[in-house]
């Protein structure tokens, strides 16, 4: 009888040696440095996003949207206004807002009115929302230290302290 392939293995291309990274981009020697940075920086965020939705999805029945919205109430213990969560999350209110009717009826958030400003609306995680967060956050981690293990120590500080970098410089920039 014949063994099924592994999932991993049979979605994947073959992995690509150092040799060979960026040639899936169509990235050659003769592009400026600058673009093979950037395309460089854009497939292993894909790369680890696509891992991470996948796996979300999986383990959890869930989006990485949804995952990032709790992540940034989880962080706001007191709740966030709409406005200030869409900023956060860097999409539109109309996303927010399909996002907390959703959350709010599986009993996840709860919406409240802003102590500072009765007119506006607090979204905060209720106690099973937090608790459903606080699993799925435990296995991200786990996750995304499996996909950084590959790096050592002193290899992952280092990549974090240039990202740092690059986040001041364009900062400048805008």
């Amino acid at each position: 009888m014949k063994q099924a392939t592994p999932r991993r293995q049979r979605d994947h291309a073959p992995s690509l040696s150092d040799v060979h990274i960026g040639k899936e981009a169509g990235v050659s020697g003769d592009d400026h440095q600058a673009i093979r940075l950037w395309l460089r920086l854009l497939a292993c965020s894909t790369q680890i996003e696509r891992e991470i939705s996948q796996r979300l999805r999986s383990n959890f029945g869930t989006t990485l949207a949804r995952f990032d919205y709790l992540a940034q109430l989880n962080r706001h213990p007191k709740g966030l206004r709409m406005k200030l969560l869409s900023r956060y999350l860097m999409v539109t209110g109309g996303n927010v807002t399909g996002l907390t009717d959703q959350l709010v009826s599986e009993g996840w958030v709860q919406r409240e009115e802003d102590p500072d400003d009765r007119r506006a609306l607090v979204v905060k995680l209720t106690p099973e929302g937090a608790v459903q967060f606080k699993k799925m956050a435990a296995e991200h981690e786990q996750w995304l230290n499996g996909l950084f293990a590959g790096l050592g120590q002193v290899e992952q500080e280092e990549l974090y302290r240039l990202l740092g970098h690059l986040r001041s410089v364009l900062a400048q920039e805008d």
